[in-house]
């Protein structure tokens, strides 16, 4: 059962939104601390780390390559993606569900939308960082195409912990 208490929640109840509202940043910083340290035993130092890259984004947010998806139910946040453009290469950023919300192809409709964003905006590249733990996240972004282009040992959120670069070409999708 998901936290709305309803078993048959569809993925048509979400309601997505591209506007940046005052506290998704806050509230997006406290999803990623909470399931991170719940789900895979992050410190809170994964939380500051989440909390600054959410501070640059809206430093530096440019409407004309920046993209975010913000997932709504119950006008509460329960799924998030952004894209952040960088000349020819756009950067994945901060893809989350609520655990509750899982299982009912958010998490797909939301990848694949950014990606659509991507190819409309004319971007030959999409990168994204997780880590080897993250093996769900992982499996769909293989399924969409992304592959490993680079790892390197990160302890600072976890104990053994490997952070992987995934990129996908978009030009090879034409």
């Amino acid at each position: 059962m998901n936290k709305t208490g309803n078993k048959d929640l569809k993925l048509e109840d979400i309601s997505i939104r591209n506007q940046v509202r005052p506290g998704d940043a806050g509230y997006l910083t406290y999803m990623h601390g909470w399931i991170y340290n719940k789900e895979y035993n992050y410190t809170t130092v994964f939380e500051g780390y989440v909390a600054q890259s959410f501070y640059d984004f809206l430093m530096n947010y440019d409407p004309n390559r920046d993209r975010q998806w913000v997932a709504e139910h119950n006008n509460e946040i329960v799924g998030f993606i952004a894209i952040l453009g960088h000349g020819e290469r756009a950067q994945l950023r901060w893809f989350l569900l609520h655990p509750d919300y899982r299982g009912i192809r958010l998490g797909k409709h939301l990848l694949n939308e950014a990606i659509a964003y991507c190819r409309q905006k004319g971007f030959k590249t999409v990168y994204l960082d997780t880590t080897d733990d993250l093996d769900r996240a992982i499996g769909m972004y293989t399924r969409a195409g992304f592959v490993k282009v680079a790892e390197k040992e990160n302890h600072t959120w976890s104990d053994h912990l490997m952070e992987l670069e995934f990129e996908l070409n978009l030009e090879d999708l034409k």
